[in-house]
């Protein structure tokens, strides 16, 4: 039995997994982003760093799995960090941060850059290891400044990447997107099963031993 681990306290890619019919064990790492980032230097690219970080995360997680499911098992790391006006932007670190983003990026487009990395696991060795990026182009609408403080006031940026969510109370101030909405959720489908499959793991075989409920 193959088990899906996925290495993210991400409420948005869990849901996007159950939603697509696998149920996967969570285990958070504790990754120190900052540093992932500044061993990278500051002329990594965008794609360098969503790709480091979401590599860290899974190795971190594989390395720290029972013997039972690093026997035979796929983890799955993620990063996503929005690419505006030439800076990468994370979670907002408070409130007024949030507030700053979103006037910033009100009626205009940003690059959610998510990082996806497949590890897989048999006989509690890495088999295989792969990350890749996918970009999705993210249209924002402009808030009322009324609807905006609520938004504020409600957390939910401060909790996900860009300071927004596609599938959450920021849903409302999304204009459109081009690319994959999944990615933009958290975890791209198409991306990760293009890697899953490059690392000898079908969709049908993981629903068979990662069912819901």
């Amino acid at each position: 039995m193959t088990r899906v681990v996925l290495g993210s306290a991400s409420g948005g890619r869990l849901k996007v997994l159950r939603q697509a019919g696998i149920d996967p064990l969570v285990v958070v790492s504790g990754v120190d982003e900052d540093r992932v980032i500044a061993d990278l230097g500051p002329n990594a690219s965008p794609g360098d760093v969503v790709c480091a970080l979401a590599q860290a995360k899974a190795e971190q997680v594989a390395g720290e799995l029972d013997r039972g499911v690093a026997t035979d098992c796929v983890v799955i790391g993620c990063d996503s960090m929005l690419f505006l006006d030439d800076k990468l932007c994370g979670k907002p670190e408070s409130v007024e941060a949030a507030r700053q983003l979103w006037q910033s990026m009100a009626g205009r487009s940003g690059q959610l850059y998510t990082g996806h990395c497949v590890i897989r696991m048999q006989d509690t060795d890495i088999a295989h290891c792969e990350s890749q990026t996918s970009i999705t182009t993210v249209h924002f609408g402009t808030p009322a400044s009324d609807d905006l403080e609520a938004y504020l006031a409600d957390g939910e940026s401060l909790r996900v990447a860009g300071g927004f969510t596609l599938d959450g109370l920021g849903g409302w101030f999304i204009d459109g997107v081009d690319g994959d909405p999944s990615a933009v959720v958290g975890i791209g489908l198409p991306l990760t099963r293009a890697l899953l499959r490059r690392a000898g793991v079908s969709i049908a075989a993981l629903w068979a031993d990662n069912p819901l409920g």
